[in-house]
């Protein structure tokens, strides 16, 4: 079923993800080639020449507290002051909206990051305020989009960047770029480029072609940043070097705790902390925001799977007044435990639905919602991640449409896990892999870890880690070749002695000065 692997095989596996070969930062293209770019460059410039008021409205997601933080901090560093804005989830909703519209008046130019391209109304507010309008978003275009003074966005025609798929933030550090040929004003942006790939990272960009280079000169960046909310993060943690594992796993989650649970301003405000005591005072806010995520995660996790119809192509829950902020990891939890695409909304005391849905598989699951789009009151997305919002009355005609419209599709139910490379044997596993797979570093989503699997494991030795026994630990032999082995979150029952197959990935264990190899378990058949 899957191919036995050898180091040789296992390289041309991994080097046929970047058709492009590695990039370097000599490779990313110029900032004039997003449309537009020019054209708000030199509008930015003469705001500034003439003492206009700039306000920058973000999002709420990691992306675009990032976006926010950088055009911040680049105002910042050449004396220039800006107003920002990024609206509450909770009291404004995403993005530019009619909603914080009185928030921004008096502003001469607005300047938007990570969102915007979906604001057809708020930007004739814009416009009615005699606010000018700049659009930053890397987000697909809709069949309509807004009246703007400059609109920079990848995907839309006429357009000739050559990458698609990068995130908000990205688009704002080429904007910083431009300004700065425009002012020739000297700016590090290596020091940007920490931000950036903490966003990218997060939005689940795929790590290939300028995203790789990107992550990779940020990471590096980070270790060495003098940023006190990094220092105070690495403090925290006891790291010295950041990895995306790091970001992906612990910075993100932080970073968008404070948008899902009260207020995204706490983030931008940890970010651009100017000294390392109020940065570990603010950190420690996110993190008792992020421990209350955890908690609202799991107590919704277990309501919407009581309420689930796994008979369903799509699992749709509803609840009345559930969390908005966790709805869409919530989303993501269910479609990962169902292994289907599922939506999960909240009903408010108007009766109105609002939420998250997330794909499964090779779902568009943006697709298939947005053959409803007409009967929505909002959506928007992309295909494997939505938001949306609809009237109760209409739910009952909007399950049925989007069941039918899955099955229309014929997708095929994936058995096997797609991310499984190939077949290894213990005796394949040593430190040459390892170098092997540092090679293709940084992975995350588009460069998946490389996961093996291996048959007629022998357990020879199994016991229970962690505070609450929540992890095992394990001898596993193969070949008369013995190897340890870590299996997080499982408190499955298994024999000593016991034959099994195992899916795993691999990496250093670094205890006491000593590196030793270790197998983390995925799933053991």
């Amino acid at each position: 079923m899957y191919p036995t692997l050898t180091l040789n095989a296992l390289e041309q596996l991994l080097e046929a993800r970047f058709k492009e070969g590695f990039l370097s930062l000599r490779d990313l293209p110029l900032p004039y080639t997003f449309k537009d770019m020019q054209k708000a460059t030199q509008r930015i410039v003469h705001a500034i020449q003439n003492k206009e008021k700039i306000t920058i409205i973000g999002d709420y997601d990691v992306d675009g507290v990032t976006s926010t933080t950088l055009l911040k901090l680049f105002f910042k560093e050449i004396e220039y002051p800006v107003n920002w804005i990024i609206p509450n989830r909770f009291k404004d909703g995403y993005g530019l909206s009619a909603n914080i519209i009185p928030q921004i008046r008096g502003t001469n130019l607005a300047i938007t990051v990570d969102n915007g391209i979906s604001a057809v109304y708020a930007a004739k507010l814009c416009k009615e305020e005699g606010i000018e309008l700049i659009i930053t978003d890397h987000h697909l275009i809709p069949p309509e989009i807004p009246e703007a003074y400059a609109i920079i966005n990848q995907k839309q025609e006429g357009c000739s960047f050559p990458y698609s798929d990068i995130c908000g933030a990205q688009i704002v550090w080429y904007l910083i770029a431009s300004l700065k040929n425009a002012l020739n004003i000297k700016v590090n942006m290596v020091s940007y480029m920490e931000l950036v790939s903490i966003a990218i990272i997060a939005d689940m960009m795929p790590l290939q072609h300028i995203n790789r280079v990107m992550v990779q000169a940020g990471i590096k960046a980070l270790s060495q940043s003098t940023k006190p909310a990094i220092r105070a993060f690495l403090e925290y943690h006891q790291k010295e070097v950041l990895t995306s594992e790091d970001i992906a796993f612990f910075f993100a989650p932080l970073l968008n705790s404070a948008g899902r649970m009260e207020d995204a301003s706490y983030a931008v405000n940890f970010l651009t902390s100017s000294n390392i005591y109020d940065a570990r005072v603010r950190l420690e806010k996110l993190v008792a925001f992020n421990s209350l995520r955890k908690t609202t995660e799991q107590v919704l996790t277990h309501q919407v799977l009581l309420q689930a119809d796994t008979k369903d192509d799509i699992i749709i829950a509803v609840g009345k007044e559930w969390h908005e902020g966790v709805v869409g990891i919530v989303a993501a939890r269910i479609a990962q435990i169902c292994q289907k695409p599922s939506i999960v909304l909240s009903e408010n005391s108007q009766g109105i639905l609002k939420g998250s849905g997330r794909s499964f598989g090779e779902c568009d699951l943006f697709g298939i919602v947005n053959s409803c789009r007409e009967h929505l009151d909002k959506f928007g997305g992309h295909q494997a991640a939505i938001g949306l919002t609809l009237q109760k009355e209409k739910l009952e005609w909007f399950k049925s449409q989007i069941q039918k419209k899955y099955r229309e599709k014929c997708y095929i139910q994936e058995i096997s896990d797609p991310q499984i490379i190939g077949e290894l044997s213990f005796s394949q596993i040593n430190f040459e892999l390892i170098t092997l797979i540092k090679k293709y570093e940084p992975y995350g989503f588009g460069n998946p870890m490389p996961k093996f699997i291996t048959n007629d494991v022998e357990i020879l030795q199994m016991e229970s880690m962690g505070k609450e026994g929540e992890h095992l630990r394990f001898f596993l032999k193969q070949e008369n070749i013995v190897m340890q082995a870590v299996w997080f979150k499982s408190k499955s029952f298994l024999e000593i002695g016991q034959k099994v197959q195992i899916v795993y990935t691999v990496n250093e264990n670094h205890f006491r000065g000593k590196i030793a190899l270790q197998l983390m378990i995925d799933k053991i058949i």
